[in-house]
């Protein structure tokens, strides 16, 4: 077998039997091209020594310790697949550990900050109700933004109280689903869906663009970005900002972490953590803005 007959093998395990999207398999593809040209050997011929040789390069240009873990983390990937369907004998990233990084606390949105942007929102232009919906559910539910664009009308559940939302891996989970969001979500599919046509395969499709196309990443990054500078927010924020205000907000409201991480949809119990981090950091300033000894001097 050629060697890059191995990488294809490997990028269709992840695509059909692993589901990663797109952009996932991108990236992969990108650190395996980046192997290639540093130590100009394929990877399925390269050991711990050509490993070695990729992280040193990485070092003297400056990358970070998280791009190097990323790194590994796509070897790892590669490496442990070759290795389970007896490609290799010998797995050479055994060898590595993931370098140290600090872990860095995302930015949160109070809760009323989150109120001042869903109110910057236009409620006269022809798609506000759609637009107040999107912003209603990446905070009301949590959703990842490709979540939201992914949002299937099949899938709604709202007599029921809950929508099914297809995450990472095409993994689906059931989240409950905020009187707010509902509200918002039922005036966009009776007065604003129905003016739009669908493209071919995008009937079930919740949320259209102005050309019946599912909406994208970027469009509503662009969107919450507005929405935000109106509001006045000064924080650099993201959609994903919806989804860690969420998160955050619970757990300081006293949501089990548990119920947090089936919400988010996360596989592991630590990565739900780093929000107990960010409550703990607002309990201190909160200690430090009304605590009584700070009132004597």
């Amino acid at each position: 077998m050629k060697d890059n007959d191995f990488i294809t093998d490997y990028f269709e395990y992840l695509q059909f039997e692993r589901g990663l999207s797109k952009n996932t398999i991108n990236a992969y593809q990108r650190d395996m091209q980046k192997f290639h040209d540093v130590c100009n050997k394929s990877p399925i011929k390269s050991g711990a020594d050509e490993i070695s040789i990729l992280l040193l390069h990485m070092h003297k240009m400056g990358q970070s310790s998280r791009s190097q873990s990323r790194m590994l983390s796509s070897l790892r990937g590669f490496y442990n697949w070759a290795q389970e369907e007896k490609y290799i004998t010998q797995n050479p990233i055994l060898l590595f550990e993931n370098p140290r990084q600090n872990r860095t606390i995302p930015v949160v949105l109070s809760e009323k900050e989150v109120q001042k942007i869903l109110d910057a929102i236009p409620m006269n232009d022809r798609f506000s109700t759609r637009d107040r919906a999107i912003v209603e559910l990446l905070y009301a539910c949590g959703l990842r933004v490709s979540e939201a664009c992914e949002l299937k009308l099949s899938l709604l559940r709202i007599a029921e109280g809950y929508i099914i939302v297809t995450g990472k891996g095409n993994k689906q989970r059931l989240v409950p689903i905020h009187k707010e969001a509902v509200k918002f979500l039922e005036l966009y599919m009776q007065h604003e869906r129905p003016n739009t046509k669908p493209k071919t395969n995008e009937s079930d499709t919740v949320f259209l663009s102005n050309r019946g196309g599912s909406l994208t990443r970027q469009s509503i990054f662009m969107k919450l970005k507005r929405f935000a500078t109106v509001a006045g927010i000064k924080k650099t924020i993201s959609p994903h900002t919806m989804r860690h205000s969420f998160a955050t907000h619970l757990i300081e409201r006293g949501a089990d972490l548990r119920v947090v991480q089936q919400l988010l949809g996360h596989e592991s119990i630590t990565t739900t953590e780093i929000y107990t981090h960010i409550s703990a950091k607002h309990l201190g300033e909160k200690i430090a803005e009304f605590h009584p000894l700070n009132s004597q001097k």
